[in-house]
């Protein structure tokens, strides 16, 4: 976080912060993962940008993540994949966004119970007409507001009947509503394969939690691992935007991590604010980064450090 936030202030776009702490840095200080301060503070001003988060083993939330995306109703996950150069991808040229239902579905972990015995264990899945509604709209919208022609419905219908059945049937409903985008239907475990195979066929997926938290990181894994990987979490009344990838303590304070996941939900959170250019501005200038191979990180190939990247970046912003 300190070497993105020293990257956004290098693009002179006025932006303020409001530094709060939650996960195991809030538990340490106030006793609590979610403080109400820092609940309060993303209520007020709408817009976040999110630092991975250690949760403590065996104690409170399962997800914070799943918390916060609960609490403000941050309905839509929105994952690009973009290929970036000197990386150690198998591909080249990715570029497909992964818009994933973040509210419903069996992700969210509701109605688990084990029996007695230890032998049997129970999950609800549920799917509302509401919740499919929204992320089908919402991909469709942003596919037309970007420019983007096609949007892939994925899902398990022919399975799951009644949960996927629901979420396929009112996806075709939308998709009728939006003739100029180009719109196909494929089975999860197809998608997988294909994604492998040719995933230049892809430009927008649009699917249900779970098989949007599995796609998605397997869309990372096409451009170089989640070292590039961005997310954005967006509802009606806010947004957060974070790096996918998690805390990672065994290289914490070694000054190796890769910032480009968050400098790239920083990306989207300037595209979310209206700060188009500035937002160009920043990729770009990671882009040329990683093309004159300067001060990368570890995970790159490289023998930089997360400051000296920041700086590299930066410099390309000045330049």
């Amino acid at each position: 976080m300190d070497a993105t936030l020293e990257v956004l202030n290098a693009l002179n776009v006025g932006l303020e912060y409001d530094f709060v702490d939650a996960g195991l840095s809030a538990y340490e200080k106030t006793g609590e993962l979610l403080p109400e301060a820092t609940l309060a503070a993303i209520a007020q001003h709408k817009v976040a940008l999110k630092s991975p988060l250690t949760t403590p083993v065996g104690e409170g939330f399962a997800s914070i993540n799943v918390a916060l995306r609960r609490k403000f109703d941050l309905y839509a996950n929105v994952r690009p994949a973009i290929s970036f150069p000197n990386t150690k991808s198998r591909y080249s040229g990715i570029d497909l966004i992964t818009v994933r239902e973040n509210t419903e579905g069996a992700y969210i972990g509701e109605g688990q119970s084990l029996s007695e015995d230890g032998e049997t264990a129970l999950l609800t899945q549920k799917i509302t007409r509401k919740g499919s509604e929204r992320i089908v709209r919402y991909a469709f919208d942003m596919a037309r507001a970007i420019g983007r022609k096609k949007v892939t419905i994925v899902h398990k219908a022919n399975i799951l009947k009644s949960t996927s059945g629901l979420f396929l049937k009112v996806a075709r409903e939308v998709a009728a509503q939006y003739p100029d985008i180009e719109c196909n239907e494929m089975i999860v475990d197809n998608t997988c394969m294909q994604l492998v195979m040719r995933p230049e066929q892809f430009d927008v997926i649009v699917t249900t939690n779970l098989f949007g938290d599995i796609i998605s990181d397997l869309c990372a894994g096409l451009v170089g691992g989640l070292g590039l990987a961005p997310g954005a979490n967006i509802g009606k009344d806010c947004a957060i935007f974070e790096a996918v990838h998690g805390s990672a303590p065994d290289i914490a304070g070694k000054g190796v991590a890769n910032p480009c996941a968050l400098l790239l939900g920083a990306v989207q959170m300037l595209e979310h604010i209206g700060q188009v250019d500035a937002a160009k501005r920043l990729k770009q200038a990671i882009v040329d980064t990683m093309n004159d191979k300067d001060s990368l990180t570890p995970d790159l190939g490289g023998t930089g450090s997360t400051q000296t990247f920041a700086q590299a970046i930066i410099k390309h912003i000045k330049a």
